[in-house]
């Protein structure tokens, strides 16, 4: 299938690993444009060279970013359109807040998660829209989380935060669906990336056992027995990205192994 994604203009953020890289690399793949970024500049080099090396002939940039920071997102999207004219697709994401309880999270890291998490976004697409609203197949995927429809133990804050971005991106579909903006938002299972290791050795350390035995109860629980790899959710995330994916919107897509249980 073309996802008719040659020479779009992509922004994907927290793209220097992880679930960020493996869209980045996917877009990259079918012929976009692509700016990757992050707050770590080494990283991100790294990054840029390991899809250079995937796809050759790809026009890759970066730009070294704290999301948190709302001047610093008004300059990043500044960067990217001044880069390559244009912006045709936002796909916004942002490390997982810490793991925790209700008990052990502070004040501060609720502050922090709020800023992160969803905050973030927010400013992203505000930034984003006005050269989104100059593009003929404009879209705003939101990276979120299997949690925004069933809550994660341990990950109190992102079972907070995350169906807060789902609440904006269904609001936004509506809102922007008239002018052609289609908004969607992606909700990854279990995943083999660093994030989900650092998440095995939280639980690991708080029931006295080890990092396999906490990844084998997982991997138990998801019907397809095993988890995803970055690049089976970085292949959905293109997908819904793109302009073939036209008439969808509002949509909630979960990428998890069949781990959702629920109808809905």
């Amino acid at each position: 299938m073309d996802l008719q994604l040659n020479g779009k203009i992509a922004l994907v953020v927290a793209s220097s690993s992880g679930l960020g890289f493996a869209a980045a690399l996917e877009l990259a793949k079918e012929g976009a444009n692509v700016m990757i970024c992050g707050r770590s500049q080494d990283r991100l080099d790294g990054a840029v060279e390991r899809l250079k090396t995937a796809v050759p002939d790809a026009a890759i940039t970066s730009y070294s970013v704290d999301v948190t920071d709302p001047d610093q997102i008004e300059g990043l999207i500044a960067g990217v359109t001044a880069v390559f004219g244009g912006l045709d697709i936002l796909i916004t994401n942002a490390g997982g807040p810490p793991a925790g309880t209700f008990d052990s999270s502070s004040a501060n890291n609720w502050d922090t998660a709020y800023q992160l998490t969803l905050m973030s976004v927010v400013r992203l697409v505000k930034a984003a829209l006005p050269h989104l609203r100059q593009s003929d197949a404009a879209s705003v995927l939101t990276i979120t989380s299997i949690s925004t429809k069933q809550p994660i133990p341990g990950l109190l804050l992102s079972n907070v935060m995350r169906p807060a971005v789902a609440g904006l991106t269904k609001t936004l579909s509506q809102e922007l669906g008239a002018e052609n903006i289609r908004v969607n938002s992606i909700l990854p299972g279990w995943t083999a990336t660093e994030r989900v290791d650092h998440i095995f050795e939280y639980r690991a350390e708080q029931n006295d056992t080890d990092r396999e035995v906490e990844k084998a109860k997982v991997t138990g629980s998801i019907p397809l027995k095993r988890m995803a790899r970055p690049d089976e959710f970085g292949r959905v995330a293109a997908f819904l990205a793109s302009p073939a994916a036209s008439y969808i919107t509002g949509a909630m897509i979960p990428v998890d192994g069949g781990s959702y249980a629920g109808l809905m």
